[in-house]
C-alpha cells in the first residue's frame, strides 16, 4: 500500500501525529519478539557461530596431578575463534569422553544442548575429575576437599586463557552437581555462576534414608563406579596418540576407593572412615559446605524434579544460601529434563551473570515449580518463599475402616476426624516381600528405567489408610509429616510410608515416600535451617531400641506438588520393607507391629494444602465414620483461618511486588559490565 502525503501544514501535522502513533508500537513490537522467561529465551542473543572445535589435554593441579580437559569452542571454517568468551565447565566422574569402537563421545555428543551454548558465544569445558577417565590420581570419595581444591586450580587455569574472558561458570547434574557447591567451597575468584541439577547435599540422608540402607543404590552405583574405572575405556588426550600416558593414568586408579564398601562400613552419620580417620558424611554436607559456597558469593541456579531422588535436598541447599539463586522443580526424575529447554535456561543465567545481559532473570520470582496433574495452562507456578506461606497443614488421621478401596492387612480409613475410639490399634505381620519396585526413583539415580506400577500389589501386603472419595480437587505443595504410634516384638524394623492417590477402578498411583528405621527415631536440632521438617541426627549414641511400650516415629516424606481431584482418594500405606531398593534385617518368625491409632496416641499425616477456592469446603466425602462436633468447629475455624489468610495473602504480594523492585534495582547493579 502506498501512502501519499502532501506537504502542506495540515497534511505535515496528520503525517506526523501518525509518525508518533507509529512509532512507538514498532517499539513496543520489538520489546514484545524479546522473551526471557523459564524455558524460553529469544530475541536478547542469537548465535554467532555456525562450528566448534574440540580440544583435550592434560592441565596439571597444585599437587602436581594431571587433569585430562575437553574444551570446546565456537569455530570458523574449522578454526577455532580467538574472542575471549566465557566458560562453563564440568567436573565430570563419568568421564568426561568415552572411546567406543574407535570413536570418541564427548559430553556435546551426549548432551546436545551444549553445541547450542557453544554458538551462542561460550568456551565449554569439561574435566576428568583425579583418579577417573584420563586423569591422574586417585579418587578417595565424591566431593572431597581434594577434589574441590583441584577444582579451583582448574576454574583460575581456564580465567587466564586468552580466549576467556575472565568469567567462568559451571554446569552439571547429579555427582557433576555436587562437584559445583564443592568447587563454590573455595571460592576460586573467577567463579561466578553454578546450574547444579539433581544435586545431592547430604550423603548420609541418601545412603541410609532415616538409618534405613538404600542397599540397591549403593550396591550398584559403586560396581557402576568401579566398570567406569577398571573397565569401561575413557578417550585419551589429543597429545596422547599412543595412548601410554592413559594406561599409566587407569594404572593409578587401581588404587581407588570402592564406594559401595565405604557405604557398608558407615552406619551411623559420624561413622568415621578407618582409612582416612574422618567422617565422610560430615565432610560432605550442607553444614559443612555451605559457610564456603556463601562466602564465594556465587550466583546458584538449582534444578530438581519431584521425581527425583534429591528434591529434598534442593529445597535445603535453598533455605539456606544467601548467594542470588534461582531453583526450578518440574515433573522429572534423576535422568529427565523433557518438554523443557535446557539450553534457553542455561543461557539465560549464564548470560546475565558471564555477559551482563540484563535480560530480566533476576526480577523473577526465585523459585519456579510444576504442580502434577493441574489444569492445562496452570502446571507452572511461581513463589518467593518455601515453604509456601500459604499452606494449610492438614492432619489425616487413621481411622477404623473398611474404606471398601482394597484388601490389605487392615483396610484402614484416612480421615480429618480424631479417633474417638480408646484403644483403636492395628497388628501387622512384617511381610518381607513387599516392594515399591525396581524402576524407582532411587534405581534412576544409577541410571535404571524409571516409572512406578500400580502400587495396588504392595498395598495388599501392607497396612493401608484410604480416604473417602473427595469431593473437590485439593493442591497438596510442601512436605508431608507422618506421625506413627508403634510397637514391635522386634527391638527395631524398619517403616516405609507411601502416599498414593487411588482413581475409582482401584489403580494406586504413587506420589512420594519416605522411610525411618525404629532405633534412629530420636529427633534433635538441625544444624541448618531445616524447613520446620523432623531432623534424625543419627549419630551412634543416638541409635536406641525398640521398648515394650509405644513410641512415636516422626519422619517427612520427599517434597511434592500435586492437585488431586476430586472423586479419587488419597491412601497412606506402611510397610516394613521394600526388598529391592533397601536392605532390611529379616527376622524368623516375621516380627509382629502394631500400630497406634486412639484417642491417647493418634497416628496421622500432615499434609501441606494450599489455600484456594478448589479447596474451600469439605473435602471428604461423609463415610461410615460420625464427625463429632470438635470437628465441625474446627472446619469452621479453619474456614474462617482461610478467609483472614486470604487478605493477608493479597498485603503479601502487593509487599512482595515493591519488594521485587528493589531487589530487580539491587540485583542490575551487580550486572557484571563485559
Amino acid at each position: 500500500m502506498k501512502i501519499k502525503i502532501r506537504v502542506d501544514g495540515h497534511s505535515l501535522r496528520i503525517a506526523l501525529a501518525l509518525l508518533a502513533f507509529l512509532l512507538p508500537s514498532a517499539g513496543l513490537h520489538s520489546e514484545e519478539s524479546r522473551v526471557s522467561s523459564p524455558g524460553q529465551y529469544r530475541g536478547y542473543s542469537s548465535p554467532a557461530y555456525s562450528e566448534l572445535v574440540r580440544t583435550s589435554q592434560y592441565v596439571e593441579v597444585r599437587d602436581g596431578t594431571k587433569l585430562a580437559v575437553d574444551i570446546f569452542r565456537p569455530a570458523r571454517n574449522g578454526k577455532a575463534v580467538e574472542d575471549a568468551l566465557p566458560v562453563i565447565w564440568a567436573h565430570d566422574r563419568y568421564h568426561r569422553a568415552d572411546l567406543i569402537n574407535g570413536e570418541v563421545h564427548s559430553q556435546i555428543s551426549q548432551e546436545p544442548w551444549l553445541d547450542a551454548v557453544v554458538k551462542q558465544g561460550y568456551v565449554v569445558g569439561v574435566v576428568d575429575v583425579r583418579g577417573s577417565g584420563a586423569s591422574f590420581g586417585t579418587w578417595r570419595g565424591s566431593a572431597t576437599n581434594k577434589e574441590g581444591l583441584d577444582a579451583y586450580d582448574i576454574t583460575e587455569w581456564f580465567a587466564v586463557q586468552p580466549w576467556c574472558n575472565g568469567r567462568v561458570g559451571m554446569f552439571g547434574r547429579s555427582n557433576l552437581g555436587m562437584a559445583q557447591f564443592a568447587a563454590a567451597r573455595t571460592a576460586p575468584p573467577s567463579l561466578k555462576a553454578l546450574f547444579p541439577e539433581m544435586a545431592m547435599s547430604d550423603l548420609y540422608s541418601q545412603a541410609y534414608e532415616g538409618g534405613v540402607f538404600r542397599l540397591d543404590w549403593a550396591e550398584k552405583g559403586g560396581r557402576l563406579l568401579q566398570e567406569l574405572d577398571r573397565g569401561k575405556p575413557a578417550a585419551p588426550v589429543d597429545a596422547d596418540e599412543s595412548g601410554k600416558l592413559l594406561a599409566q593414568a587407569i594404572k593409578e586408579h587401581q588404587g581407588n576407593r570402592d564406594f559401595f564398601e565405604i557405604l557398608t562400613q558407615l552406619p551411623y552419620r559420624d561413622s568415621k572412615d578407618k582409612r582416612t580417620n574422618i567422617s565422610p558424611y560430615l565432610n560432605w554436607s550442607i553444614p559443612s559446605v555451605l559457610g564456603g559456597v556463601k562466602k564465594s558469593g556465587v550466583a546458584v541456579y538449582q534444578m530438581a524434579g519431584w521425581s527425583d531422588a534429591f528434591t529434598r535436598d534442593a529445597l535445603l541447599w535453598y533455605n539456606n544460601l544467601n548467594n542470588p539463586q534461582k531453583i526450578i522443580i518440574g515433573p522429572w526424575h534423576h535422568t529427565d529434563s523433557s518438554g523443557f529447554d535446557l539450553a534457553a535456561e542455561h543461557l539465560r543465567w549464564y548470560d546475565y551473570w558471564l555477559k551482563g545481559v540484563n535480560n530480566g532473570i533476576a526480577s523473577e520470582a526465585p523459585i519456579c515449580y510444576y504442580t502434577l496433574d493441574a489444569p492445562p495452562g496452570k502446571e507452572w507456578q511461581s513463589a518467593y518463599k518455601w515453604p509456601l506461606p500459604d499452606q494449610q497443614t492438614s492432619r489425616f488421621y487413621f481411622r477404623d475402616g473398611p474404606s471398601g478401596s482394597i484388601s490389605s492387612a487392615n483396610d484402614g480409613l484416612l480421615d480429618l476426624a480424631r479417633p474417638e475410639t480408646a484403644d483403636a490399634r492395628d497388628e501387622y505381620r512384617v511381610d518381607y516381600s513387599t516392594t515399591s519396585g525396581t524402576t524407582t526413583r532411587w534405581a534412576n539415580v544409577y541410571g535404571a528405567a524409571f516409572g512406578y506400577q500400580n502400587m495396588r500389589s504392595n498395598d495388599q501386603k501392607g497396612l493401608t489408610y484410604t480416604s473417602t472419595p473427595l469431593t473437590s480437587d485439593i493442591q497438596i505443595t510442601g512436605h508431608p509429616i507422618l506421625h506413627l504410634w508403634v510397637s514391635s516384638t522386634a527391638p527395631d524394623g524398619d517403616f516405609f510410608a507411601y502416599l498414593e492417590e487411588v482413581n475409582a477402578d482401584g489403580y494406586s498411583r504413587y506420589v512420594t515416600e519416605g522411610a525411618l528405621k525404629a532405633s534412629h527415631r530420636a529427633i534433635a536440632e538441625a544444624p541448618i535451617n531445616y524447613m520446620g521438617l523432623p531432623y534424625h541426627r543419627s549419630y551412634e549414641k543416638d541409635v536406641a531400641r525398640l521398648p515394650q511400650e509405644p513410641v512415636e516415629l516422626v519422619f517427612d516424606l520427599q517434597p511434592t506438588s500435586k492437585i488431586f481431584r476430586g472423586g479419587q482418594r488419597i491412601r497412606l500405606t506402611i510397610t516394613a520393607a521394600d526388598k529391592d531398593n533397601a536392605s532390611t534385617v529379616v527376622v524368623d518368625p516375621a516380627p509382629v507391629i502394631t500400630l497406634y491409632r486412639n484417642t491417647m496416641l493418634a497416628s496421622y499425616i500432615e499434609l501441606p494444602i494450599i489455600s484456594g477456592a478448589e479447596n474451600d469446603g469439605a473435602i471428604l466425602r461423609a463415610g461410615p465414620v460420625q464427625e463429632s462436633s470438635h470437628t465441625v468447629w474446627a472446619g469452621l475455624a479453619i474456614l474462617a483461618v482461610a478467609s483472614i489468610s486470604g487478605a493477608a495473602l493479597i498485603l503479601f504480594w502487593s509487599w512482595k511486588r515493591r519488594g521485587s523492585a528493589r531487589n530487580l534495582k539491587s540485583q542490575q547493579a551487580r550486572i557484571p559490565k563485559v
